[in-house]
């Protein structure tokens, strides 16, 4: 196999493994015990009030050994690597300078390297720091995106981008905080499609 055709494959290795994340996600939403913060006593993952961070948990909120955290681990690292080679591999179908191209991909890269530690006690602030090193990374992505004229791919990053202070502020605010958790599956879905749809277009190109 020609080395051009590996790596035009290599940018579709992302696709694979957010859809391969998508079932283990299902998978450890239903082995979870349950309970939540709006009922402690709720059997099984209600996608209106569990979080993702939940299923990571070794208790669920109903007090039992959280099952599902095993699967959820996984998944974890599947997303991980996935968007690893994303960060890894997009920037370079983008003619830029050198620079920016390389701070697109140590941010995107550092910023997935640091989620592991959600396993710890220091959910925030590893959140905030994921955040800041994704955001930094996606700006940079948008504006090679805005360089290159991929318009439709451009405002689907900004409304990602919206979407993550949109859950920032509704978690730091408590306004609306009941909606957090359909908020925060719905930027996900976004995001995700968003990756998606970034590589298709670099398999194309």
């Amino acid at each position: 196999m020609k080395r051009s055709t590996l790596k035009n494959r290599r940018i579709l290795f992302p696709v694979w493994g957010i859809l391969l994340f998508i079932i283990f996600y299902f998978l450890s939403a239903s082995a979870y015990p349950g309970g939540s913060d709006a009922d402690k006593t709720a059997k099984g993952f209600s996608w209106q009030h569990n979080y993702w961070c939940e299923l990571l948990a070794n208790e669920a909120q109903n007090g039992q050994t959280n099952t599902a955290r095993p699967i959820a681990i996984m998944a974890m690292i599947i997303l991980a690597i996935s968007l690893i080679i994303f960060w890894y591999t997009i920037p370079g179908l983008f003619t830029n300078k050198k620079i920016v191209n390389k701070t697109i991909t140590f941010t995107g890269i550092s910023s997935m390297m640091v989620m592991p530690f959600l396993l710890t006690n220091s959910h925030d602030l590893v959140i905030n720091i994921a955040g800041i090193l994704g955001c930094i990374a996606i700006i940079g992505l948008l504006a090679n995106l805005f360089r290159h004229r991929l318009y439709f791919l451009l405002y689907l990053g900004i409304f990602c981008l919206l979407l993550c202070v949109l859950n920032n502020y509704v978690y730091y605010s408590n306004d609306l905080l009941k909606y957090l958790p359909v908020i925060q599956k719905i930027s996900f879905l976004i995001f995700l499609l968003w990756f998606i749809l970034l590589c298709v277009k670099g398999y194309k190109k």
